[in-house]
């Protein structure tokens, strides 16, 4: 089976990589600290206290598992071409076609998007349409409330 690739910024990566670092160095001893506390307590088949702890270790365990997958497997995209193309990294502003509504985001990949800061995965409808679009074009989006229309303002960094 063939890795699959995870795009990320520079931004992303840092963020993703101090949390690994956390978890590895902060959370883990956590975690072995409150099983070390719960054994404490008595009988371990009826410790509800070392269970949630190991619980909780095997979800550490699994989130750095995922991270260290998803880091290997990690393109970094630094910055988007200077040919004006929309691209991972990019900045855009929109306009709505229909409400005359401006829009800006940032194109990143599906890891870090957050559409309430803006940022829009280059795998969502509106992020998959504009990639390697220019100023000036206009592209339509197919979204839940039917096709839309927008007029790509500007694309910088």
């Amino acid at each position: 089976m063939a890795k699959q690739e995870t795009v990320l910024t520079p931004e992303g990566l840092k963020k993703l990589t101090a949390e690994l670092d956390e978890l590895k160095s902060v959370g883990r001893k956590q975690v072995a600290d409150r099983i070390r506390a719960a054994k404490q307590f008595g009988e371990i088949g009826e410790n509800s206290e070392y269970e949630d702890a190991k619980a909780e270790q095997a979800q550490i365990e699994g989130r750095i598992e995922t991270l260290q997958y998803i880091l290997q497997s990690a393109v970094i995209v630094d910055a988007p071409e200077k040919d004006g193309k929309i691209g991972v990294g990019s900045r855009v502003r929109l306009q709505d076609v229909t409400s005359k509504e401006k829009l800006e985001y940032e194109i990143v990949g599906a890891l870090e998007a957050d559409p309430t800061e803006h940022r829009i995965s280059n795998q969502s409808p509106l992020g998959e349409a504009l990639i390697g679009h220019s100023r000036g074009e206009t592209v339509k989006v197919e979204t839940p409330g039917g096709l839309r229309s927008y007029v790509i303002l500007s694309v910088g960094e």
